[in-house]
């Protein structure tokens, strides 16, 4: 059975998202926000290809939806613009 060039695209983000999890705990411990914005991004490109990703994603929005709020926001996933801080 041959796979679609789209489910190809869609494996390598997968994969990317969970090597970018994986670097978290070695990007960590240097100085700066770094282990933080690399969990999240690949968090992010795994709840954008991931089915299982997304059903766990939607379940933690319903269960602490103060965080799910919080998530949806730094995913840029909020329907209302970001104001700034003077």
């Amino acid at each position: 059975m041959e796979r679609k060039p789209q489910s190809r695209w869609r494996l390598c983000w997968m994969a990317l998202g969970w090597l970018l999890i994986a670097l978290t705990p070695f990007v960590g411990p240097i100085p700066g926000p770094g282990g933080i914005l690399v969990f999240a991004a690949g968090a992010t490109l795994l709840i954008r290809n991931s089915t299982w990703a997304k059903r766990r994603y939607v379940w933690m929005k319903r269960r602490w939806p103060r965080l799910g709020r919080l998530a949806d926001k730094a995913m840029r996933r909020d329907k209302t613009p970001v104001q700034a801080i003077d």
